[in-house]
């Protein structure tokens, strides 16, 4: 594939900084990138796609969200996170896996559609969602949760070496370890769940300090604040990943950065729950932890669009700073590069040898103009949204074109609420 004249391209310089390309030509072979130039010669067979109109980004990781948890999109909209889980709890106790299916079909043509090219899951059926992913053509990284107040840990267990055996050498679809909370789950459940992240070589993902409630009862309960009680049973490594850390202490940053363990800020749910605190983004950054970014689902969020988040981020870290210090290329590596590092993928860059995994928006958009080299970073993150991309590759093959894509897409989408929507109206009248 021969990616002719794009107009701009995005890359990452080796200080961190974001570098501009203008007018260049990508050539990808197989799943990677193998040379960028001007005025390259096609090859026989090869496909060319004129770019001439287009902004080419890397690759965008969602790195934290629950996927089917779409089909609650609007449901106990206005409750905070203890409550609200409560009742999507009574939800999921009823759920199928034609209603996973269905949910997973519908967050996967929204992320593709809006631009991400990667997502770490955490949620039950893993193995529909892993399917849907594939038909897709979306990197998913996944795993059954372990959630000991839903689901027995020797359930999981099994149903998580049964995963990793059936994706462990799969090319899109990588298994994960997800443990839900500290408290949803016991010590020794939380342990367990880590030493099998680290005998597989596999990330450790869990939602950590999340609330003041889960704070105080962790210092009530064993005397340690979340994350440090997670470096005291052994459980914080390179293989750990962090979601949400709004309320965390210094000295908790401190073995973060210790222990190389990764961290993701979720601003939308965050706020939209009403947990308050504040992920320490900056601290974090300069300290050399890989800060990556998630919708969270759209259960909690209302929407999967990275590109929103992205805004969302650097406004709420400028509210809560009194100043500007997080730029618009910080919250953009932490999408893109950051990402794809968790991942261990070497993506979410533009440059011979990368992962051919790119997103590209319409340079004529008219939310984005008017648009030139020195404002670029600023508008892609400030002003863009899901609406102005216009094609998604993913493993170096075109998985989303608008032109070819969005009505069929529509038409699905459409087919898939009336099935959800008859779920929810008849659950809603049995549980009044």
């Amino acid at each position: 594939m021969l990616l002719r004249n794009c107009r701009l391209v995005v890359t990452w310089s080796e200080d961190g900084s974001p570098r501009i390309l203008e007018n260049v030509d990508i050539r990808i072979r197989d799943n990677k990138i193998e040379e960028i130039g001007r005025d390259l010669n096609k090859e026989t067979g090869e496909e060319e796609i004129d770019c001439s109109r287009r902004i080419v980004l890397p690759g965008i990781v969602n790195a934290h969200t629950h996927s089917p948890m779409v089909m609650l999109r609007g449901y106990c909209d206005d409750l905070e996170l203890h409550e609200w889980l409560s009742r999507v709890w009574e939800v999921e106790r009823h759920l199928d896996e034609r209603l996973i299916e269905l949910g997973s079909e519908l967050a996967i043509i929204e992320m593709l559609s809006t631009g991400t090219t990667a997502f770490i899951d955490m949620y039950f059926y893993p193995h529909i969602t892993a399917q849907v992913a594939k038909k897709y053509g979306i990197r998913a990284f996944l795993s059954p949760p372990f959630i000991e107040v839903l689901i027995s840990s020797d359930k999981c267990l099994k149903e998580l070496e049964d995963f990793i055996r059936t994706y462990s050498g799969d090319r899109l679809v990588k298994p994960i370890v997800n443990v839900h909370s500290i408290y949803t789950c016991s010590i020794e459940c939380v342990k367990r769940a880590h030493e099998i992240a680290i005998e597989n070589r596999l990330i450790m993902h869990i939602h950590v300090s999340e609330t003041r409630k889960e704070v105080y009862e962790c210092k009530k309960k064993y005397g340690k604040f979340p994350v440090e009680l997670l470096y005291d049973i052994g459980v914080l490594s390179e293989n750990t990943h962090l979601v949400h850390l709004g309320w965390v202490t210094s000295r908790e940053i401190e073995l973060i950065r210790e222990t190389g363990a990764s961290v993701t800020h979720c601003p939308v749910s965050n706020m939209k729950l009403a947990t308050a605190g504040f992920f320490p983004f900056y601290e974090m950054m300069m300290q050399g932890i890989r800060v990556t970014i998630g919708t969270d689902g759209a259960a909690s969020n209302n929407c999967l669009d990275m590109f929103r988040e992205m805004k969302t981020a650097v406004l709420l870290q400028r509210n809560n700073y009194w100043d500007t210090r997080i730029k618009a290329s910080h919250v953009l590596k932490a999408a893109t590069l950051n990402g794809y590092r968790v991942l261990r993928i070497d993506g979410g860059d533009i440059g011979p040898g990368k992962i051919a995994d790119l997103v590209m928006l319409d340079l004529d958009s008219i939310y984005l103009q008017p648009i030139r080299e020195d404002n670029l970073i600023s508008n892609i993150v400030y002003s863009a949204t899901g609406r102005d991309v216009s094609m998604v590759i993913i493993d170096g093959r075109v998985v989303y074109d608008r032109e070819r894509d969005l009505e069929r897409w529509r038409e699905r989408a459409r087919e898939i609420r009336e099935e959800l929507n008859r779920f929810i109206e008849k659950f809603v009248q049995a549980h009044r």
